[in-house]
């Protein structure tokens, strides 16, 4: 059976530049060593939304290159598990939301059987979800032993005074300024979760770029004004 399509696209500044570990300093140097080299079998994520999993599994696929592969599995438990097949030849297969799966006969057996895949050729496996392992509703207790025995890590949400740091590292990342004000502001006047802020930095960016504006709070008031009215 020839593989099915995976939408793999990787967003542009999910890389660990661009990510502010407050917090999180732990995880972030283990995955850095992880793709370094290291010789660990991977490691389990997992926290709350707007935590920066998808970054995080994102930015390890970035380092590696072509050597892995990312799977959205939320995007992908509607299709056939048989996309897992052949996966462990990469060195490194990152799973987003693997807790999809849960509940789903042939993805848990789909999924065990990429786990005994992995192992045999010695490739690691990266994988994020809401919950540890055993609060995440899987069925099949040899898949749940497996993923059991991965280093877990729990992903902390930024706090305030975290918030408009975070995202002057993203604009900076981006090649623009954020002045401490403006970044302020955006805290003030948009939703606070670390997800929405990011789409709407990314949306100033392309706004400032047409315009050949800077990142004032009157350009970012305007910018917010029109699509509020959109």
């Amino acid at each position: 059976m020839s593989q099915l399509a995976l939408p793999l696209k990787l967003q542009d500044h999910a890389v660990f530049e661009s990510f502010w570990p407050a917090g999180n300093d732990a995880l972030v140097a283990y995955l850095r060593e992880l793709v370094a080299g290291g010789t660990a079998a991977g490691c389990w994520l997992w926290g709350q939304a707007s935590t920066g999993k998808t970054h995080l599994l994102q930015a390890v696929c970035a380092r590696l290159g072509s050597a892995s592969i990312y799977l959205p599995l939320r995007e992908l438990v509607d299709t056939s598990p048989e996309l897992l097949e052949g996966l462990a030849s990469r060195a490194c297969i990152c799973v987003d939301d693997i807790d999809a799966a849960a509940g789903r006969p042939g993805w848990e057996i789909g999924l065990f059987r990429l786990w005994n895949a992995a192992v045999e050729a010695g490739s690691m496996l990266v994988v994020a979800a809401v919950a540890p392992p055993r609060e995440c509703g899987f069925e099949l207790p040899d898949l749940l032993s497996r993923l059991g025995h991965l280093p877990a890590f729990h992903l902390l949400p930024l706090g305030e005074d975290e918030r408009p740091r975070a995202l002057q590292l993203r604009a900076s990342h981006r090649g623009l300024e954020l002045p401490d004000e403006t970044a302020r502001y955006l805290l003030k006047r948009s939703r606070r979760d670390m997800t929405s802020l990011y789409e709407l930095l990314d949306r100033l960016d392309s706004e400032a770029l047409k315009a050949q504006r800077r990142l004032t709070i009157p350009f970012v008031r305007d910018v917010i004004g029109a699509h509020a009215g959109c």
